[in-house]
């Protein structure tokens, strides 16, 4: 007998096995899908690369927020730059009119006897008795071209040479400096020399006086009705020639400069006024020690009076004061401001409109930048702001009723415009949007064009009424990156090596990314004084060069540590005669916060930095050498006692008052502590941290065994700029993937 085929149940297709298998292929198709889409994104999304990012690079000019190209005041009216026209448009108005065309300019220019161009210039905005003038340099000229006339209505020549060019609208001159001389230019294309020594040590009217510091800009003032002009003469006799070695030519040339180093001689200054209609020129006659600084020039309304600020070479005492503009006697001392640290006078003061008797100091005596309000008498009327915040700029309104500052009231990482009554204190905000602002005021004070982003805004323009607040958008500028393979931002706060104050970073991270994966983290340092990495502006205030360096694979970690700008004086000066010590202790804070995050690869950490950055590099891999696996320091201060007088000696005293000061922060002395792989990076004439720094601590690393790795760029001054750049920022990855990847 055959036997009967059994039915084999276990090959029937349960109905619930079969969901469960249906389930599996969709969920198989669902994700091959997905990575598909993923590739495709992917592919789709174009790499930014360093062309891109790094200024200089050939891209790079695309991936800037869009703004209004050109964008001025004309009054009350605001103009901006589309193709070869400038449009004017009434606030409110949508309304687009030409204000002037590169066809009417060029008009301009033939009826002139000059050649025409091919796009219109860079220009400025100057409204000189009523008339809005376009104000432009061509052709070895200063021109002043009205646009109601469509002529130019003045030419003012200048000649090769001339330099540090400032213009006197009253009577359309300009008085410039070529070599060490300073010259007048008159309207009718005259030049006259005002200022002249045959010591070849001496110059007039330099901005460089006191290498720029407390808050030097120029070295020219020309008094409100222009009938007078107030110089600087510096004499450099007893500073030491310093050498530079020019390549670029056959046999290299040897360039001098004069550099003042911490604890050595130093320059001469004094103050001078020339009067236009005597052409008699005074100085004044300031008292104290000959390598004091004279500071912050600015003249009374009436033109009799100079007010100053002296400031003794120790820096730790201010005298503000008032000279006589005829014959250069002092009248009076107004106040003196002293602190046991140091006094870094910054702004001049500025008076009110219509009052002759009234001016506004700025000062940091309560430990935070603040407006004061004074009589001519020196009596100190009343504190305009005050607070654990800092105001950043002030401008008077054109009645004299307000002042307008702007601040980081809100938020360190914020700036905003305020408008500040003078009778009552009261403040009014401006700027209704988080973040920072930049922002430029109309001639009436009616006005104001603001540039403002934040973390997650790229850049919005807008107009902003301040009488009523109304705010008027222009133009909202898309992100730059849209459609690139982008890094994200984030931004935080951890506590100081204090344990109290807060400290503000910013995380940079790569494409993609995933905290559940390794990343390798480089530490991307300043850290010293009158410098902020960390905003809230457009990703954190994340540069292009944090950006390149994530989206090759790093995390990139920015803190902005005790010493660091706009936090008040508390804040800063705890590093005072121990440069590197605090802000390195801060820095570790940073280190601790990083090693908590699931994604930091602790064995793969890097710190770069440029300039007092490349200090904090060089410092960081020296101390904690068990940290920092590899370090890049461009342009390092090595040892303080090559640095300049007037910044190193603010900060670290001299070295003859504090031998150990200096010896704790030189880093000579801690080469032979080096363990990972560190880079230097110099550029061969930097007149700001001369080579001297970085080729001593070659040599001590020799000394001592250890062995670091060099490169120069030459003909670069402190920064390499221009397409060179972007080298500079391959040079510095390939570092990184050779030694931290």
């Amino acid at each position: 007998m055959r036997k009967k085929k059994r039915k084999r149940a276990a090959t029937a297709v349960l109905p619930e096995r079969k969901n469960n298998r249906q389930m599996i292929m969709k969920r198989y198709f669902i994700v091959l899908f997905s990575l598909l889409l993923a590739m495709n994104t992917a592919a789709q999304e174009k790499q930014l690369t360093a062309q891109d990012l790094i200024p200089g690079g050939k891209n790079a000019y695309r991936f800037v927020p869009q703004s209004l190209r050109q964008l001025s005041f004309v009054g009350d009216n605001y103009i901006y730059r589309q193709g070869d026209t400038l449009l004017i448009t009434r606030p409110g108005s949508k309304k687009h009119t030409p204000w002037l065309t590169l066809d009417e300019l060029n008009k301009g220019l033939e009826t002139a006897g000059l050649k025409t161009i091919k796009s219109l210039p860079a220009f400025a905005i100057k409204e000189i008795a009523g008339t809005s003038y376009f104000y432009f340099y061509n052709q070895s000229s200063i021109l002043l071209y009205n646009p109601s006339t469509q002529k130019i209505e003045y030419r003012i020549p200048y000649q090769k040479g001339d330099s540090n060019f400032a213009f006197e609208p009253q009577q359309k001159r300009l008085a410039v400096t070529n070599g060490r001389d300073l010259i007048l230019i008159g309207n009718d294309g005259s030049r006259m020399t005002i200022a002249h020594d045959d010591n070849d040590q001496i110059s007039f009217g330099a901005s460089n006086v006191h290498r720029n510091e407390f808050g030097i800009s120029s070295g020219i003032f020309w008094s409100p009705q222009g009938n007078a002009l107030a110089f600087y003469r510096m004499d450099e006799s007893r500073v030491t020639d310093y050498p530079l070695v020019d390549i670029s030519t056959r046999t290299a040339a040897l360039k001098e400069t004069k550099y003042p180093m911490a604890g050595m001689a130093s320059h001469e200054v004094k103050v001078g006024i020339y009067h236009t209609a005597s052409g008699d020129t005074v100085y004044l006659r300031t008292p104290g020690e000959k390598d004091q600084y004279l500071t912050n020039i600015a003249w009374s309304p009436d033109e009799k009076n100079i007010y100053l600020q002296r400031l003794n070479r120790r820096q730790d005492t201010c005298r503000t004061e008032v000279y006589d503009a005829t014959d250069g006697k002092l009248l009076r001392t107004l106040f003196t401001e002293t602190s046991d640290k140091y006094v870094e006078p910054q702004y001049p003061v500025f008076f009110l409109p219509g009052r002759n008797d009234r001016f506004v100091h700025l000062s940091r005596r309560d430990g935070y930048h603040h407006l004061y309000l004074y009589n001519t008498d020196g009596k100190l009327l009343k504190q305009l702001t005050s607070g654990a915040w800092e105001v950043l700029s002030a401008t008077p309104s054109p009645d004299g009723k307000s002042i307008f500052i702007t601040s980081n009231e809100e938020s360190p990482l914020e700036i905003n415009l305020y408008k500040v009554s003078v009778s009552s204190g009261k403040r009014t905000r401006l700027t209704p949007q988080s973040g920072v602002h930049r922002t430029t005021i109309s001639s009436s004070g009616k006005y104001v064009i603001d540039l403002y982003a934040n973390h997650e805004t790229p850049r919005i323009t807008q107009l902003i009424s301040t009488t009523n607040g109304k705010t008027e958008t222009l133009l909202i500028a898309e992100n730059p990156y849209k459609g690139y393979e982008t890094p994200s931002v984030i931004g935080g706060t951890l506590k100081a090596a204090d344990g109290t104050t807060d400290l503000y970073y910013r995380v940079t991270r790569p494409p993609h990314f995933d905290p559940e994966k390794k990343y390798p983290v480089i530490v991307y340092v300043y850290g010293g004084p009158h410098a902020q990495m960390v905003t809230d502006s457009w990703l954190w205030g994340a540069s292009g060069n944090d950006l390149l360096m994530a989206a090759r694979g790093y995390v990139v970690f920015t803190l902005d540590n005790r010493g660091s700008a706009n936090r008040g004086l508390p804040f800063e000066d705890v590093t005072h005669h121990r440069l590197g010590e605090a802000e390195m202790a801060d820095q570790m804070q940073g280190i601790d916060w990083l090693r908590n995050q699931s994604w930091c690869d602790t064995t793969r950490i890097g710190v770069h930095g440029w300039s007092f950055g490349g200090f904090m590099t060089t410092n960081l891999m020296l101390t904690h050498g068990d940290v920092f696996k590899v370090g890049v320091a461009g342009g390092p201060v090595i040892d303080w006692k090559y640095y300049e007088i007037m910044y190193g000696e603010r900060y670290m005293g001299t070295p003859q008052a504090n031998p150990e000061g200096y010896k704790s922060a030189n880093l000579n002395l801690k080469a032979g502590n080096l363990q990972g792989h560190l880079m230097l990076i110099h550029c061969d004439t930097d007149p700001v941290v001369v080579w001297q720094h970085s080729l001593s601590f070659l040599k001590s690393c020799i000394k001592a065994g250890t062995y670091p790795d060099y490169f120069v760029y030459p003909g670069h001054a402190h920064n390499v700029i221009g397409p060179e750049r972007v080298h500079l920022y391959e040079k510095v990855i390939r570092y990184f993937d050779d030694y931290l990847k």
